[in-house]
């Protein structure tokens, strides 16, 4: 489990095995270095499990259903990665609990920086519009974001970012067209689903009254 606050950026090297499977390392100096082989790391929101660790240049393996939906597969060996390490009980959870299974990805529409803030755009897959709405959480590249605004029809929302996480994500140099990690909050979709659910079957029982 995770909280959505990026420890930091960090540069990634990927290499494509032969198996199909992409080799990810990375190099955490001492984020990294007391971490346990099959432990969780959420990169860009995705939760990966450490396969090795020599002192703090942590290694990754990524199969190909993670690859194909999320936007780890389109990494270039160099590219930088938010990265979190799993939290532990009784830490201090500044953002909303996040998995680290990510639903899908967003399209960028824009990212335009005002002074040393930015307004970054994004379009949702229309699945997963009905758990995004204004001042509600979600995640991208594994932050816990607050949504500014956000129209359902057209699925274009919007979030304001502030300097300090500007300063240690991979957001000030996400262009138009990139693609980020969504995670959609837990709560609010278990809500969504179920009020969904119950009026399904109260419309279903009055049918056959």
């Amino acid at each position: 489990m995770y909280t959505g606050i990026a420890h930091g950026k960090y540069r990634a090297h990927v290499k494509q095995q032969q198996d199909g499977i992409l080799k990810l390392t990375i190099d955490l100096g001492s984020y990294g270095q007391d971490l346990a082989i099959g432990a969780s790391v959420a990169v860009n929101g995705v939760c990966l499990t450490v396969v090795s660790n020599s002192n703090g240049i942590a290694s990754f393996d990524i199969g190909t259903e993670t690859a194909r939906i999320s936007n780890l597969g389109e990494l270039n060996d160099g590219s930088y990665v938010n990265v979190e390490r799993s939290f532990r009980v009784g830490d201090e959870v500044g953002g909303h609990i996040l998995s680290g299974h990510v639903a899908d990805v967003v399209r960028v529409e824009s990212n335009t920086h005002h002074g040393s803030e930015s307004l970054l755009e994004f379009v949702v897959p229309e699945a997963w519009r009905q758990y995004v709405m204004p001042k509600g959480f979600v995640a991208l590249n594994g932050c816990s974001l607050t949504v500014a605004e956000f129209d359902r029809e057209s699925g274009v929302g919007s979030i304001n970012l502030i300097p300090e996480t500007l300063r240690r994500t991979t957001f000030r140099d996400v262009a138009k067209g990139d693609r980020l990690n969504l995670e959609v909050d837990s709560q609010t979709q278990a809500v969504v689903d179920t009020v969904r659910a119950v009026m399904t079957d109260k419309n279903w029982i009055q049918s056959i009254q």
